[in-house]
């Protein structure tokens, strides 16, 4: 195939929900979820299944909890076919450290509950998109992450997130562990983020690019 025929479209998204959440939403699920007086709040919103690598996030959960006491942690869509050994993972944890949920409708408002978001799938391949990737970034959370499908084009260290190695779960505990101790990276991550997601994946440029590709 000639190299002139292809053409690159990234899937688009309708961000409004994410980057201007509805704040009456937001205080509705804090209350609903009981997280009011709870932070640092670190969020992960990934299936239970190994190759998300929520078995390297909890045991730096862990860690965090011994410098912040109050810290809490929300894991969404916790179910599937690694439930087991993650239960078994967070019965080390305080019961009161940590919330599972297993469906949340309102994700644009849930990521609003985070202070920190934790993406870390254990290798490149694991992820054939990876969406979150874009709404932890569009939801204007600071995140550390591992580059995984999509995230291997736009994920950049220190620019718009910060990045770790798989497998990795003393990593983990420094990215999050800096992002909670600096607040100008962090308010540079959110501004940087949120530039790149509306620029790559709003639903108006996917349009445009595909209009300009049947009009050539």
């Amino acid at each position: 195939m000639k190299k002139d025929k292809i053409y690159l479209v990234n899937h688009g998204f309708e961000l409004e929900s994410f980057t201007h959440p509805d704040q009456s939403l937001i205080k509705a699920m804090k209350a609903r979820y009981n997280v009011d007086d709870r932070c640092p709040v670190i969020g992960v919103i990934s299936r239970f299944t190994e190759w998300k690598g929520i078995q390297y996030i909890i045991p730096a959960f862990e860690k965090l909890l011994r410098n912040y006491p109050n810290a809490f942690l929300i894991l969404a869509n916790a179910n599937g076919d690694y439930s087991q050994q993650l239960n078994s993972q967070l019965k080390v944890l305080p019961s009161n450290s940590y919330l599972t949920i297993c469906f949340e409708k309102d994700i644009s408002i849930l990521y609003q509950l985070f202070n920190i978001f934790v993406h870390t799938p254990i290798d490149a391949e694991a992820e054939a998109f990876g969406q979150t990737y874009v709404e932890a970034l569009a939801a204007g959370v600071p995140s550390v992450f591992t580059l995984s499908g999509i995230a291997r084009e736009f994920i950049e260290h220190e620019k718009n997130a910060v990045v770790v190695p798989f497998k990795n779960s003393d990593s983990i505990f420094e990215g999050i562990s800096r992002l909670l101790e600096d607040e100008k990276l962090r308010n540079s991550l959110k501004s940087e983020g949120g530039k790149v997601v509306e620029s790559r994946f709003k639903v108006e440029v996917m349009m445009n690019a595909l209009y300009k590709m049947y009009e050539s």
